[in-house]
Order: structure tokens, then sequence, then C-alpha cells
């Protein structure tokens, strides 16, 4: 049986209207920007509210989204420190989550000109780990990307200089192959930005994923690609999921709800329960084949990523990595991060700045 769409729910909106939306047990914030590094004020008072409006990119279709039955945010950040004072209050609502944590050094070549400095984004990520558990933060250097002065060893140079001091604080290393060729906008970024990119050799994906292992080995430390179709295996590694029903059956077992979802996804009125009470961590085994196929079918085929749904916007990223697909230029993403509104129900919209 495959997946075919969250619940469906009626939501009273900010200004008393009823609007039909959906109610996904599993949210995604975000593929398509920082919410953590400029968007956490506005999540949180979402999250108070009950409800976010996202606006599909493409056609501009309105969707609103209710947490009433969320139980997993899965946030993706490169500087997740403004939301670290607020994980108390989504522990006290008994919200669950993890952080996938990307920490690149890019920072001679300028390809992520607005992250705050390598050092501390390790002590973020040092400290993140250290509050919530290391297997809850995932570390990403992701994309890898060959440019002008950019080789393979200035690659795995890079890599152990973050993975020295971070692989003790994470449960796992997620990589990634820049895609520059199929993101007409990545191109034209690197381009604005004077980028000298290339595309890798397979001789060099090979040395590159050798190397990296090697490492890997050194810190005992698992490693996994993101949505890349190679293989990989002999060198130990693994096809990624990042939204994870496998990790978070190893971190939530707790949860009741989430665990029938995973196993046998949403429960329909007069079907029985999985779990008659609350399992606890450690006691789960997996069915010998998934009742319920959870891939995302959003994602592209080699995304190994179960379902959830995104509340992002592009176009809403400060950070202007060179390399990003999620903004359409600096400009654009300047004049709209001077009309967020933290109290708006949706990323995008008139409104006071919010300062992080």
């Amino acid at each position: 049986m495959k997946f075919k769409g969250w619940d469906k729910t009626t939501i009273i909106t900010d200004d008393g209207t009823c609007r039909e939306g959906i109610a996904p047990l599993i949210v995604s914030a975000s593929r398509a920007t920082d919410i953590p590094a400029f968007h956490s004020s506005w999540l949180m008072e979402r999250i108070r509210r009950g409800y976010v409006r996202w606006t599909n990119p493409f056609n501009q279709v309105p969707q609103y989204v209710s947490f009433v039955q969320t139980r997993v945010f899965v946030f993706w950040s490169k500087n997740p420190a403004p939301l670290l004072h607020r994980l108390a209050e989504l522990d006290e609502r008994g919200l669950n989550y993890y952080f996938q944590f990307t920490v690149n050094d890019y920072e001679a070549e300028a390809l992520e000109p607005h992250v705050p400095a390598l050092n501390k984004r390790i002590a973020t990520f040092r400290e993140l780990a250290a509050r919530i558990g290391r297997e809850r933060v995932i570390w990403r250097f992701d994309p890898l990307i060959l440019a002008k002065d950019l080789t393979v060893d200035r690659l795995v140079e890079k890599v152990k200089r973050v993975g020295d001091q971070l692989a003790d604080a994470t449960g796992k290393l997620v990589i990634s192959f820049a895609d520059v060729r199929e993101y007409a906008k990545v191109r034209h970024q690197l381009a604005r930005g004077n980028v000298s990119w290339r595309d890798f050799t397979a001789a060099e994906i090979e040395d590159l994923a050798a190397r990296i292992a090697e490492l890997s080995q050194q810190w005992g430390l698992p490693v996994a690609t993101c949505a890349e179709a190679l293989d990989l295996g002999r060198y130990g590694i693994t096809p990624n999921r990042c939204i994870d029903d496998e990790l978070m059956i190893r971190l939530f077992a707790h949860d009741r709800a989430l665990m029938e979802f995973l196993f046998t996804g949403p429960q329909r009125t007069g079907q029985k329960a999985l779990f008659p009470s609350p399992p606890t961590a450690g006691t789960i085994a997996k069915p010998a084949g998934r009742l319920h196929q959870l891939k995302d079918p959003g994602q592209r085929q080699a995304c190994g990523c179960i379902v959830s749904k995104d509340i992002g916007q592009y176009n809403t990223c400060g950070h202007l990595c060179r390399y990003c697909y999620a903004n359409t230029s600096a400009a654009v993403v300047k004049k709209n991060l001077e009309n967020l509104d933290v109290r708006g129900d949706c990323i995008t919209g008139p409104g006071n700045h919010e300062k992080t």
C-alpha cells in the first residue's frame, strides 16, 4: 500500500476563517530555507498557533498545514544557534526532533558568504550534541564541489579538518556531490560569484569516496550519501535517509502515534492499533516487510527519505551560498527578508523583519 497523503483537517486561521488543511506527523524544516537560522521566532509562533500556510512555489497555490498531529520536526541548518534557547519549549510540548546540520569548510573559497565562522559553527554543533545527544545531530559535508584550487586533495583536507573536531559529537556523516549541471539556478549563482566549478570525473568520485571512507574508519563514524545514484557500498558508504524512519524508531520508540505511523501508516477509523500501549526504547523489532510504503514521492528517485511535509519557502535564506538551488538572487532574498513577519502564517509576507 502506497502512502496516499496526510490526513485532512479543518484549520481555524488567525483571522477566524475555516480552511481545509493537512495534518502531517513529520515536518521538514526545511530543505527550502534555513528555518533555525532565519525563522526560528516565526516557527515557534506558528507552533503555538497550531498551523502554517505554505505556498507552492510552482503554482502559488497555498496549502494549510496543521501541527495537531505532528510528532517529529526534522531541522536542516547551517546555523541552528538562534533555535537553541527555544528547544526547551519543544521539549515541553512533547515534540520529537533531530537536526541535519551542515558544516562545510568553504571559507577560503567564499562559497558560503554569510554563514558564521567555522569555529563558531563547530562550537554550536558540539553544544547542540551535548544537549540533545550525538545521534540527533547528523553532520553533513554537503555538497562536495570542485572549483579553482578546490581539488579532491583539498576537499579531503577540509573534511578531515572538520571531522577531527566533530566525529565524537555526531552519529553519522552525510555527503553529496554537487549536481551543478542539473540546476540552471545553481549555474547562474556560481557564475555570479565567479566560481569556476567543474564536474567530478568517475575516477575522482571513487578516489574521494575511498579517502573519506578511510577517515570514517579512523573516526569510527558511518558515512552515507544523500540522493546519489552511485553505488559506493564497496567503501562502506551507504545511501542515506535524511528523513529517516529507522533513526526515528531508535530515538523516539516511546512515541506511540509515531510508531504506529512508521509501521502501518496513518491510523484510520476502526483500524486496530499496532501498539496497544506505548513501546519502550530498544524493544521494537522491525517487522519483516514494511506494511506501509513511506518513500517520499515528491523527492528524486535516488532520495531515500520517507514522507514529510516541508514548510519552508524558497528565496528566504540569508546565507546566500553560491551553489544554492533555493535562491533566485540576493536581491530577491533581501526583499523577502526585509518583509518577514514573525506573526504571519507564512514565511513570506509583509511585516516586520525578524532579527536573529
